[in-house]
C-alpha cells in the first residue's frame, strides 16, 4: 500500500482534482482509498436513521453493514483527534491511499496551487511536497510542476511519488518525535 497526500489551501481544487484522478487510477487497475481531513464539525449520518439515534443515545462507535458497504462512525467525545498515522492503520488493504489535507504532516504530498486563490504556494517552505499541480508556470520551483488539467500526467506523478505506508509511518513518527 502506497501513500501520497494532495495538499493546498482551501479553494485550490484538491477535491475536484481527486475526483478526476480516482477514475483514471482505478482504470489503470489500482484499488484506491482516501483519507480526508475536515477542519469543522461534520456528519455522515442523518437524524432519524437508526445509526444516528444510536450515536445520539451515547454509543461511542456505530458500525452499519449491508451487502453493499460498511460504515464505521466513531464519536471522539473529548478524546484527541486521531493523527494521520492512526488513520492509515485503519485503511483496508489497497494499492494507493490519497490523503487530502493534513498539510502540516510530513508525508509526501502533491500541492494543488492556483494563483487566483490569492495565497502563496506551500512548496517553497515544505520539503515534503514532491510536486505541484498548477494552472500556471512556476519557473522558480525546485520541484516538478504539471498542469492541473493534465490528469494523465498527474496520475503518472502520483504513482511515481507515492511511498510505501511503512516509509510514511516512519516519517510521521520521526517528525512527531522531533516535535516533542
Amino acid at each position: 500500500m502506497n501513500v501520497l497526500g494532495i495538499t493546498g489551501w482551501s479553494g485550490s481544487g484538491k477535491t475536484f482534482l481527486i475526483t478526476r484522478l480516482i477514475p483514471l487510477l482505478v482504470a489503470r487497475g489500482l484499488r484506491v482509498a482516501t483519507i480526508k481531513h475536515a477542519h469543522h464539525d461534520f456528519d455522515v449520518d442523518l437524524p432519524g436513521k437508526d445509526s444516528f439515534e444510536h450515536r445520539a443515545a451515547g454509543a461511542s462507535e456505530v458500525i452499519v453493514a449491508s451487502a453493499r458497504r460498511v460504515a464505521q462512525i466513531q464519536e471522539l467525545r473529548g478524546a484527541p483527534e486521531p493523527g494521520l498515522i492512526d488513520l492509515l492503520q485503519r485503511v483496508s488493504p489497497c494499492d494507493l491511499v490519497l490523503v487530502e489535507g493534513f498539510k502540516r504532516e510530513t508525508h509526501p504530498k502533491l500541492e494543488v496551487f492556483r494563483r487566483g486563490n490569492d495565497r502563496p504556494p506551500l512548496h517553497p517552505t515544505d520539503e515534503s511536497i514532491v510536486a505541484v499541480a498548477s494552472d500556471e508556470d512556476l519557473p522558480d520551483s525546485r520541484i516538478r510542476r504539471v498542469h492541473l488539467d493534465d490528469i494523465a500526467a498527474i496520475a503518472d506523478l502520483v504513482i511515481a511519488q507515492a511511498r510505501p505506508v511503512a516509509e510514511v509511518r516512519q516519517r510521521l513518527e520521526a517528525h512527531g518525535a522531533a516535535q516533542r
